[in-house]
């Protein structure tokens, strides 16, 4: 969440950045009055239980005919003093609530709207020309099966609608992009992690998950745990209550995780194919950092995502994605998004989002401060570096007229160097 103390200094900043996000801007004068009226309960409290001490002073050393007497007002005062903290604690309680339910401030410059107001950044690679090499280039689905790399059929026979298995080449090609994945990841100095895929109320709601999009995710009410749509949650929960020292530079971390998302709101879209599933592997960046940092840490992880864009050999684009599109921890997000043949048009395939320190101030993740006086919270950032539908980009854009698809380069080495994937005999 926010600092209180931002929107207490600042509040036209905040209600600016609400507007930005098509959001609700009044909130910031609810939170305002609820942390005013809270305050003012707590303080008539103090006033209060001080006066209550000395009063039991008194009762102790008055007449015993006055004690009864007296003991009967103590006994209103102490009533009074009960009422006035649990008010004071309820008031304080709804401030945070609604604190809660504020996004991060977004930062300067960040567009204004929802999913189609971004602003692009950079165009790289040039698509291909299907047509002036003769053929009309086939979706990933039509590649994943005659390869025998994707079976969707029985992935809905054993699970439903919207997973599937990767079979055989699929299953290598996946392990193969990942695994390069996690050796770019090493190369620039990250802690490799296997992250749990469960994690308790606390860290799903630190991490800023179900703040608006609870319906978005799966949950086991049983158990009290949610099954996470990426490692961020884990990796934002693995430093929480704690103080880290930062003084040797950011920790940096690499999730690889199997993750879950119920896709919620979603229907009838991309239905065909593994673009969007309910269960899906990924590589994530993730960063602790001092607030100072943030920004330039921002910058390396898309460089970082466009180093391995580059490696697979895909033509992209960059975008400044807008304020409504950001989700709540985000206080500016730049997506990468590989053009997608059969669909022509471009499709996410990476998101780096700096959350400044939203998730650490939940998560009470702090840092010593300069000098080692005091603490400070921390800042936190992610990335994605791959994830399954990866494969989409892949299949589509290196396929050739027979169905065959050509292994960019730099995956080769992961699959025995193997150079063209043929299609497989029915």
């Amino acid at each position: 969440m926010i600092d209180i103390r931002e929107l207490r200094e600042n509040p036209d900043v905040v209600r600016a950045s609400q507007r930005a996000r098509g959001e609700d801007e009044s909130l910031v004068d609810r939170v305002l009055e609820a942390e005013q009226q809270s305050r003012a309960k707590l303080a008539e409290f103090e006033r209060l239980r001080a006066e209550q001490k000395t009063f039991g002073k008194q009762i102790a050393q008055a007449p015993a005919e006055e004690k009864a007497e007296l003991a009967a007002r103590g006994k209103e005062l102490a009533a009074r003093v009960k009422s006035l903290e649990a008010e004071a604690n309820a008031l304080g309680e709804e401030a945070e609530r609604l604190l809660r339910r504020i996004g991060n401030v977004i930062k300067e410059g960040v567009p204004a709207g929802g999913e189609d107001d971004f602003e692009l950044l950079q165009e790289v690679g040039t698509p291909r020309d299907f047509a002036a090499e003769g053929f009309e280039p086939r979706d990933h689905l039509a590649l994943g099966e005659m390869l025998g790399a994707i079976d969707m059929e029985r992935g809905a026979k054993v699970s439903g609608s919207r997973f599937y298995f990767l079979t055989g080449i699929g299953a290598r090609l996946e392990l193969a992009m990942l695994n390069l994945a996690m050796d770019v990841a090493l190369e620039r100095g990250f802690t490799p992690m296997i992250t749990p895929t469960l994690v308790n109320t606390d860290v799903m709601a630190g991490a800023g998950f179900i703040d608006a999009h609870e319906d978005e995710v799966y949950r086991l009410r049983d158990d009290d745990q949610y099954l996470t749509g990426t490692s961020e949650v884990a990796l934002a929960g693995y430093h929480a209550d704690e103080i880290l020292d930062l003084s040797d530079g950011p920790r940096r971390y690499a999730g690889w995780s199997t993750c879950y998302r119920r896709e919620a709101g979603s229907h009838g879209k991309d239905t065909r194919g593994i673009i969007r599933v309910h269960q899906f592997n990924k590589l994530e960046m993730f960063v602790y950092c001092t607030a100072e940092q943030a920004e330039a840490e921002h910058d390396r992880l898309l460089e970082i995502e466009q180093d391995m864009l580059a490696r697979m050999e895909l033509p992209y684009r960059v975008i400044d994605v807008a304020a409504g599109d950001l989700g709540g921890p985000a206080a500016r997000k730049y997506d990468c998004e590989a053009w997608v043949p059969t669909q022509e048009k471009y499709r996410e395939l990476t998101s780096t989002s700096n959350c400044t320190t939203f998730q650490a101030r939940r998560l009470r993740t702090r840092e010593r401060a300069a000098g080692g006086k005091g603490t400070q919270v921390v800042a936190t950032l992610n990335g994605t570096l791959a994830t399954t539908r990866w494969l989409v980009a892949i299949l589509e854009n290196h396929q050739q007229a027979d169905g065959s698809v050509r292994v960019p380069a730099a995956l080769r080495p992961y699959l025995g160097g193997l150079e063209v994937i043929e299609p497989v005999a029915r």
